[in-house]
């Protein structure tokens, strides 16, 4: 079980970093806004991996400790831990040379990008779970 969860938590790392980089992308191209002074593309598969293997690791204690209502705590603590992550983007404090610069669209148009990325790990993992993990039925008391 740890082999095919730290597969998955690579796996849809790999695949939510994959996401942000296209929706980087998209804004680049459609808004004209350009983050690379903010974020690069390795940071998002970087980010992306980590929060993914992580939520690998956690699934697994909670398989352990909890067998019986384990997933269902995971679900729900790692839905709660997308949306508190939000806070970060939301209270960032841009370095004082982009204002000098007068990069105004980078903060504008940032805080809606990095909101939406902190949901792209959580969507991965859920999506690609029932491949790699199989699930535990639990017998009717």
């Amino acid at each position: 079980m740890l082999k095919r969860a730290l597969f998955l938590g690579i796996t849809a790392g790999l695949l939510s970093g994959l996401a942000c980089h296209v929706l980087m992308f998209v804004y680049k191209e459609t808004m004209f806004v350009d983050f690379s002074p903010v974020m690069e593309a390795y940071q998002l598969y970087a980010a992306s991996i980590f929060a993914c293997v992580l939520a690998s690791m956690g699934y697994i204690a909670a398989m352990k400790l909890l067998p019986r209502f384990g997933e269902i705590i995971f679900n729900l603590l790692f839905m709660i831990l997308s949306f508190a992550s939000i806070i970060s983007p939301i209270m960032h404090i841009f370095p004082p040379e982009l204002d000098v610069k007068g990069i105004d669209e980078i903060t504008s148009y940032f805080i809606p990008f990095a909101i939406t990325l902190h949901f792209f790990p959580a969507i991965a993992w859920f999506a690609l779970k029932p491949i790699f993990v199989k699930p535990i039925l639990i017998k009717s008391v």
